[in-house]
């Protein structure tokens, strides 16, 4: 897992939260909060960069690319499946990124960030519809529901000091999801729509770098 200030510093270089860290991204302790700037020797201040056209397709999709934790390969794939979809392409890309284990797993306040999500599922502890996932990028359908496996369920204090403390954070769900957390269990409810989608996201800017 990459260290606090190295996950923190991908935010600063996209120039928007990316809210990798969860909880803390929400506070005044954010570091893009306290230095709005890039990381780096010679920082400079957000927006005081100017970029061309390309430059800011480019930088869309990067920030895409850290906010869901995809790497170009697997964020071509995605891409490639959107535009094959019938919709618009950009809102298409976003609904299949959404759809991401790691990423439901985050949204049903199982881990307190995506990072953590990411390697609660590497490791083994999620599994969808009573089958364990392995894979982050695994895309969860209406009517899934996710749930922690059992044999991490029997380690009391992870499951206390973590998965509970976190689900009884006062944060809203997505309205595409349900989340019981008695049984710690998660349901897809429906497929995500752009308005579930609050990030700052101009995915036509992702697009158009396609179309070139």
């Amino acid at each position: 897992m990459a260290g606090n200030s190295a996950i923190c510093r991908r935010c600063r270089r996209a120039g928007d939260k990316l809210f990798l860290k969860g909880l803390k991204c929400r506070t005044a302790k954010c570091p893009m909060e306290r230095r709005a700037s890039t990381p780096g020797q010679h920082p400079k201040k957000q927006g005081a960069i100017k970029l061309s056209e390309y430059g800011k397709q480019l930088a869309e999709k990067q920030k895409v690319k850290l906010m869901y934790g995809a790497l170009e390969r697997q964020f071509s794939f995605v891409f490639k499946k959107a535009t094959a979809l019938k919709g618009v392409t950009g809102e298409n890309l976003l609904f299949l990124l959404e759809r991401r284990i790691d990423n439901v797993v985050f949204r049903l306040k199982m881990a307190y960030s995506k990072e953590q999500a990411r390697q609660f599922v590497v490791h083994g502890h999620v599994n969808v519809n009573g089958k364990r996932v392995s894979s982050p990028s695994y895309m969860v359908k209406q009517g899934d529901i996710i749930t922690i496996n059992d044999s991490t369920l029997k380690n009391k204090e992870f499951v206390e000091g973590v998965i509970d403390k976190r689900m009884n954070i006062g944060i809203k769900l997505p309205e595409w999801l349900e989340l019981d957390k008695k049984d710690r269990k998660g349901t897809v409810l429906r497929l995500p729509i752009r308005s579930d989608i609050t990030a700052p996201i101009q995915e036509h800017l992702i697009v158009e770098l396609y179309s070139k």
